[in-house]
């Protein structure tokens, strides 16, 4: 990380994109800083990987229609020698700035914005990690260090702001000199023990009246603040703010989309063209490449003809121009996938993508269709954008074509997004579309779906999502996804992968929707080193032992630590949960694991449960 002039601190690609991406706050060893807006970030074909993937550039460009590429973050190379201050290196990396503004000294604790000058910044260009800000004229102590006032205020649109301090404890009239203090009169730092004092007026306020809807009214207007942006929202903003604690997990959430990458012809030229940009950027006539294959300077794409190879320069160079069209309507990312998973071409096997189809597990032979052991994939996932107070989760699945509309990356339409690339292995599963559908012919199991579709309904009505009873996914849905939770906590105590690491992709849809019939599931896991994984998760999928850890799947569903309670839920209709019998004991997966954050799980469809015995696909 860089504060503009020096590294102060050190993250890792992947957390670029869901942990510390662009509007999220980082604490730093003293410092608590606020990545940056993409203006800020270095744009350097020497440190930023062009990552290509044209299925996945076209869906972002259905969103941003303005970006032309997916960039990796700028990484410097690591010499293994210790980092140099004043070398062009340190400079690189992704810009930080001070946030929040608002500090207090531990000493006389007083609490002022850094724009006052009364608090210092003391750096060490060799050490980074000190770097820190003191109050010099503290009466207390001999310059003691500030520490960031751990309170801010954020609102529903993305917007985030200091803690409105001086209009709180002053309710919203400020004396001519406020002096604030914030005294601290018990031991647990809640926001009851904590109270604002102006010195100026003698005015005094506890924080434990920000917090709670029924204070929220009393509180300001969002400022419409950007501080990644470092502006403040052109549009304004007409919600009232709400407080949050420094370092609360609903601070920052970001809208990623993702793809697994599948081997076409033409995707793999594309591919070529682009790690060759440095060199094919200044060919302006095919002759030239006709030159270029004499000497052997084609490489790879010696193996396509020099029209294929022209034409896929020129594609590059409209999209570089911004002449290509965004699509008009969100493209479809799984289809392809599907069909490349279940209709296995052993010509499409390569260095990123390698599929073994095996035997079914003779058990489960009238239930699932085919087994394919993924032992090479490789997943890209580019970064549209975040949101505050509320993740979006779901809501960017394509198969709900719903318009998201995150807190922007820049301040104007972005060129080009933050994007990761990670190789790994996986077990895809198919299920018997015929029995499934004898299933959910089954009365027990309408009636369930009828429940389940009003949940959906009350859920979407909560969150002022329009229409209500659109995007149902339906049982069919239900089942894969409850069935892949289970397996994914069956096969990380054997893997050698922590249940986090491992994710699911679902392929579901109805034979009446486009791209349907689809039935299947992903389980893999990746990594964002060069080799990808180890291979512990793929060897689980032969016959033998996956008809193994599927019957200690379907055992463990049957009963629960939380029964009789779990198994007795009822799919909700208040519009606060999106789930039946399931919980953290059972089926509940890491954030990291499940598409959907946990909605639309129901155990009892996989196994007779002490509740229901007659909604049980595998029974």
């Amino acid at each position: 990380m860089t504060d503009f002039k020096t590294r102060v601190g050190e993250i890792r690609p992947s957390q670029l994109m869901f942990t510390y991406g662009v509007g999220a706050i980082i604490d730093l060893p003293k410092l608590s800083v606020i990545v940056t807006g993409l203006e800020d970030w270095p744009v350097d074909p020497q440190y930023n990987k062009t990552i290509v993937e044209d299925r996945l550039l076209t869906a972002v460009r259905y969103e941003l229609p303005e970006v032309k590429r997916l960039l990796g973050p700028p990484i410097v190379p690591d010499t293994g020698l210790p980092p140099d201050p004043f070398e062009r290196t340190a400079a690189i990396g992704v810009a930080v700035a001070n946030f929040p503004r608002w500090m207090v000294c531990p000493r006389c604790r007083l609490l002022a914005p850094l724009s006052d000058g009364l608090f210092k910044l003391k750096e060490y260009p060799y050490r980074p990690d000190r770097t820190v800000y003191r109050h010099e004229l503290c009466n207390q102590g001999r310059n003691p260090e500030v520490v960031p006032a751990r309170f801010l205020v954020a609102c529903e649109a993305g917007h985030l702001d200091d803690f409105p301090w001086l209009e709180f404890v002053h309710q919203g009239q400020p004396c001519a000199s406020p002096l604030l203090r914030l005294i601290e009169y018990g031991p647990g730092g809640e926001a009851r023990d904590l109270e604002v004092f102006c010195e100026s007026c003698h005015t005094r306020r506890r924080l434990s009246e920000a917090f709670g809807e029924e204070n929220r009214e009393k509180l300001p207007l969002c400022s419409g603040r950007r501080p990644h942006l470092r502006d403040y929202d052109p549009d304004g903003c007409e919600h009232r703010v709400r407080p949050l604690i420094l370092g609360a997990s609903n601070t920052w959430f970001p809208v990623v989309q993702s793809t697994i990458a599948i081997p076409i012809e033409s995707g793999r030229l594309a591919q070529l063209v682009n790690e060759n940009w440095a060199h094919l950027q200044a060919v302006d006539a095919p002759n030239i490449l006709q030159y270029m294959r004499s000497i052997g300077q084609l490489g790879e794409l010696s193996e396509y003809h020099d029209d294929e190879i022209w034409t896929a320069i020129e594609e590059r160079r409209a999209q570089d121009a911004g002449e290509a069209a965004a699509p008009s309507e969100a493209p479809d990312l799984k289809v392809p996938e599907w069909q490349v998973f279940t209709q296995h071409n052993p010509q499409l096997n390569g260095d990123d993508f390698r599929l073994i189809p095996v035997t079914v597990p003779a058990k489960f032979s009238s239930l699932l269709e085919q087994v394919v052991l993924v032992e090479r994939l490789r997943e890209v996932r580019a970064m549209m954008g975040f949101t505050r107070l509320d993740a979006m989760g779901e809501l960017t699945d394509p198969d709900l074509n719903l318009p998201i509309e995150p807190s922007p990356l820049s301040r104007r339409p972005p060129t080009w997004v933050p994007a990761d690339e990670v190789r790994g292995e996986g077990i895809f599963i198919q299920f018997s579309q015929a029995r499934i559908n004898a299933w959910l012919a089954q009365p027990e199991v309408h009636a369930r779906g009828r429940d389940f579709f009003e949940s959906h309904k009350k859920w979407r009505q909560a969150r002022w999502i329009e229409p209500p009873e659109k995007g149902f996914p339906g049982m069919q849905y239900v089942l894969i996804h409850s069935f892949a939770h289970a397996l994914m906590r069956q096969l990380s105590l054997e893997c050698g992968y922590a249940a986090a690491s491992i994710r699911e992709r679902l392929y579901v849809r109805a034979p009446e929707r486009e791209g349907g019939p689809m039935a299947g599931v992903l389980i893999y896991t990746s990594a964002p080193d060069s080799e990808g994984t180890l291979g512990g998760l793929v060897s689980l999928g032969q016959p033998k032992t996956l008809e193994r850890h599927i019957s200690q799947t379907l055992e463990a569903a049957r009963l629960c630590a939380s029964d009789p309670l779990c198994a007795e839920r009822q799919p909700s209709q208040t519009g606060r949960t999106l789930h039946a019998a399931a919980c953290h004991a059972c089926l509940f997966a890491p954030e990291t694991s499940c598409e959907r954050g946990n909605k639309y799980l129901d155990r009892s469809t996989l196994v007779h449960t002490v509740e229901r015995d007659d909604l049980a696909f595998f029974e």
